[in-house]
């Protein structure tokens, strides 16, 4: 099982696996709250689409907003990480989600679409801290050859995030002016506009104390050790095939992760499909991120026993043949198809990230941050996606997610292979 080498980084001191298991759980915290942070753009492009009258396009500027802010921020993200810990970055990266949460407050007063941007990418830059520290900490906290599995578990935390934060969104954003039945005309789109400013300041004043905690709480250290001679390459992780192709991979995955659930709402409003009013569509978006969480945790203990590259292209294919049902069948059968390309992305991010990682020796920083910025995917590919429904119609924009999942079916089966050679 494919993993970070053991012999470019590890934890100082005597700890033991009892002090592993605690770091672990704290960890499983951030990757909760970043998920729930991300997976509320799903709830916000339906919402701001209807309050500034956006098209498709227009909408999904908010994921190439947020997820734009991976690609210009990794980089500097790794040099920070590396400079004060990973801990350290942790903490700085909620602080910098925090204040991007706080923002939306202004923007809703404002009621300018371009604050709302603005603050999406704040908000995305801490995310990225807080991904570039968390996601080589848990791979390196335990034996290498379990690192897919472990990445798998705590990621399966993060979608715990992206399940619930549908319905909370739904209920709390979408669902906040419903009430009030005599608000019309430019009244009722202020309030709607309004509705995200406490959701978000909550959300600000939670990430706040978990950077408190993070801050006194005592984890392992990693520190980085010397190679053998040998070993030493005065190169860069850019000339490790595996992990160029894996960044591919992180490109497509999270592109055609992030453009279906970001249109979920609007294709189960389809009078072919489901006909549903947004705050009912919303709670159904859980079953497409719940499916990652369920997919998550039974991928930990499969891959314990089947190769990671196989699992993935087995993934990868099952997605591209319900994406097709989706896209030229009707009614519930359409998007229940679609929905369950969420179980089918359960082991996409973590398993390619540590395919793309393993062996890379002292450039495991370096290609951390590569596939990092890959997340840009998500800015990119939705907004593709966003100019297909325009013109095309919203549901055979879904065959460009097709593209990305056969992608990844040829990293499972022969990208990932390591032919690199010292």
């Amino acid at each position: 099982m494919a993993g970070f080498s053991s012999t470019t980084s590890s934890v100082s001191g005597s700890t033991s696996q009892q002090n592993y298991t605690f770091a672990l759980s704290a960890l499983t915290t951030l990757f909760f709250m970043w998920g729930f942070l991300t997976c509320l753009n799903d709830i916000l492009i339906p919402h701001l689409k209807e309050v500034f009258d956006l098209n498709y396009t227009q909408g999904m500027l908010i994921q190439f907003c947020f997820f734009g802010a991976y690609f210009l921020v990794s980089l500097p993200a790794g040099l920070l990480v590396k400079k004060v810990g990973y801990k350290t970055g942790a903490v700085i990266g909620l602080v910098i989600a925090a204040v991007g949460c706080l923002m939306f407050y202004p923007a809703a007063a404002m009621r300018e679409y371009a604050v709302f941007l603005a603050a999406l990418f704040v908000l995305a830059g801490g995310i990225t801290v807080l991904q570039v520290s968390a996601n080589p900490y848990v791979a390196i906290l335990g034996k290498p050859e379990t690192a897919p599995s472990r990445l798998t578990l705590t990621q399966a935390f993060n979608s715990f995030g992206t399940t619930i934060a549908p319905v909370i969104g739904g209920a709390l954003i979408l669902g906040a002016v419903t009430v009030d039945s005599n608000l019309t005309g430019d009244a009722l789109l202020q309030a709607k506009a309004h509705a995200v400013q406490i959701p978000y300041v909550a959300l600000a004043a939670a990430l706040l104390l978990l950077a408190a905690v993070f801050a006194f709480l005592k984890l392992p250290v990693i520190v980085d050790e010397a190679l053998p001679a040998s070993a030493q390459d005065s190169g860069s992780a850019w000339q490790y095939r595996h992990l160029v192709f894996g960044a591919v991979g992180i490109f497509v995955y999270v592109g055609g992760e992030v453009a279906i659930g970001s249109l979920l709402v609007n294709f189960m409003g389809l009078p072919d499909i489901a006909g549903l009013a947004e705050k009912d569509a919303a709670k159904y978006v859980s079953y497409y991120w719940g499916g990652a969480m369920v997919g998550r945790f039974i991928g930990s203990i499969v891959m314990q026993k089947i190769s990671g590259g196989k699992v993935l292209a087995f993934n990868a294919l099952a997605a591209v043949l319900l994406i097709l049902v989706a896209v030229f069948a009707s009614g519930s059968v359409a998007m229940w198809a679609i929905l369950a390309v969420g179980l089918c992305n359960s082991v996409m991010f973590p398993t390619i990230f540590s395919l793309a990682v393993t062996g890379l020796g002292r450039h495991t920083s370096q290609g951390s941050s590569i596939l990092c910025m890959a997340i840009v995917g998500g800015a990119l590919i939705p907004l593709a996606q966003g100019a297909l429904a325009d013109s095309l119609g919203l549901q055979l924009s879904f065959l460009l997610p097709i593209l990305c999942y056969l992608y990844i079916v040829f990293y499972g089966l022969q990208g990932h292979k390591n032919t690199h050679t010292t």
